[in-house]
């Protein structure tokens, strides 16, 4: 997938097009589809343990078995090409390719890639690769985890041995899947594997995990193509201030530092912005955290950023003594994951939800490639994850109607689409997800695919969305 810019094609009003070349996919995640957890030499990785830990996930769901894409593979990519799509972002297993996170490749566990890769180029489907989409090693998180400065050095190990193995296939690698969840989800509100809820450990892994990035990019561009083209895909946070009042600009200010800026300000400026730094001071020392040549390794370079998003984020600054309410869509905890602005509160956009109580709101995807585009001109952006669960059922006849996705999908991307025409450089648009799967600490109650998964049959059921969304691949453009 080349983020080469696309040339500017006709837009006519009935039916407003994307440029020549826009990428059109869907995503998914390892863990939350592969199934087949100890096949082939893999080993538990920290959300194996999670989700085998009463209590944490709704209902003890695991990802045991998952959608079974791991012997299943083939016939989902048969359903990719029968939909039209272009391009399929999967992400690897570091414990079925690493089992303890050190040391030499199992080659039955990159075996699979090598065979999901083939089936994707034989179907002219472009694989994109990312390496972490939070299944750390449970070996590596019992010496510490992220919040352990070696887990870097091993994560950058890791990314030699995969790209050695899929670098002659694979010419988009994404380093990091929405590292703020894996620090924050993870280490400070615990809703996340590995459930941890220490705010020293939350920054110290926000660090660390910025730090990995840095030093895969390093050992990516040492061993891939020139061709070949690195990426970081971040969940940020497009935050609003409930009211005007200078109490809700500040807490915006926080939550951005905290929730964005904490990776885009190393990531993408080189360092880490002094208002993040003076708001966290009490938690760690930044100056022992950040060494010597830390910011230029994490600044490397990158050929496209990743942009995931799915609701906005609204905020205000409570009266004194007041109650913090936090609808901020990540999970209850008794613990924020909004480390070093815990008192700041959380609302709603709007009372149009998803089933996950996400509000639905398009416009935030355009303010957010477009602040994007000007903050950082010049750097090409990709929608790497966009979409909603709602409660599908199969119908009488066998189909799947979920007009409600199809209008939420219809809004965002008419909002990529608008972007686009205000100068923000898209190039493509991967749509989450592919299929129904195990989402996270929800298990198997949420549905976010655009195809049914019937899990005790692993029957695919492609909803109407689906349908929807190959005849937009089609015509490169929105219906009229």
């Amino acid at each position: 997938m080349t983020a080469v810019r696309p040339e500017t094609t006709a837009q006519p009003a009935s039916a407003p097009a994307f440029p020549a070349g826009f990428v059109w996919g869907a995503a998914t995640a390892a863990y939350q589809v592969e199934g087949a957890a100890a096949a082939d030499g893999r080993t538990p990785s920290i959300w194996d343990t999670f989700s085998h830990t009463p209590g944490r996930v709704r209902n003890g769901d695991t990802g045991d078995i998952a959608a079974d894409h791991y012997h299943r593979y083939r016939d989902d990519v048969a359903l990719m090409k029968d939909l039209g799509l272009k391009a399929y972002r999967f992400s690897v297993s570091w414990s079925r390719v690493q089992p303890t996170g050190r040391g030499p490749a199992v080659e039955r566990g990159l075996d699979f890639y090598r065979r999901l890769t083939d089936a994707l180029l034989e179907a002219g489907i472009t694989p994109v690769a990312t390496l972490y989409h939070w299944d750390l090693p449970q070996e590596l998180e019992d010496v510490g985890g992220w919040p352990h400065r070696d887990t870097a050095d091993r994560f950058a190990d890791y990314a030699d041995l995969v790209a050695r193995a899929l670098g002659d296939r694979v010419g988009t690698w994404t380093t990091l899947n929405e590292p703020w969840c894996s620090a924050f989800l993870g280490y400070g509100s615990g809703v996340h594997a590995p459930g941890r809820t220490d705010p020293a450990a939350t920054l110290r892994a926000a660090h660390h995990l910025n730090l990995a990035h840095g030093r895969a990019v390093g050992a990516l561009r040492a061993v891939l193509p020139a061709t070949a083209q690195t990426s970081v895909t971040l969940n940020l946070h497009q935050v609003r201030p409930l009211t005007d009042s200078p109490g809700d600009a500040e807490a915006a200010r926080r939550i951005d530092a905290v929730g964005n800026r904490i990776f885009t300000g190393p990531l993408l400026d080189g360092a880490y912005p002094e208002d993040l730094l003076a708001d966290t001071a009490h938690l760690v020392d930044w100056h022992r955290l950040v060494r010597d040549g830390d910011l230029a390794e994490i600044s490397r370079p990158i050929d496209v950023l990743g942009v995931n998003y799915y609701s906005p984020t609204v905020v205000s600054l409570p009266a004194d003594g007041a109650a913090s309410t936090r609808n901020d869509g990540h999970g209850a905890s008794e613990n924020s994951p909004w480390t070093g602005s815990e008192h700041v509160a959380f609302h709603l956009a709007n009372s149009d939800l998803t089933a996950m109580n996400w509000a639905i709101d398009a416009d935030g995807l355009h303010t957010l490639l477009t602040a994007l585009a000007a903050s950082h001109p010049g750097l090409p952006l990709m929608v790497t994850e966009n979409g909603a669960a709602f409660d599908d059922y199969v119908s009488p006849e066998g189909r799947v109607a979920d007009p409600q996705r199809i209008a939420y999908l219809h809004s965002h991307l008419a909002a990529v689409h608008r972007a686009i025409a205000d100068g923000a450089d898209v190039r493509g648009y991967f749509l989450w997800s592919l299929l129904d799967n195990f989402e996270w600490s929800y298990g198997y109650s949420k549905r976010f695919g655009a195809v049914y998964v019937d899990y005790p049959t692993q029957r695919r059921i492609p909803k109407a969305s689906a349908h929807w969304y190959a005849e937009v691949i089609r015509d490169n453009a929105l219906p009229g």
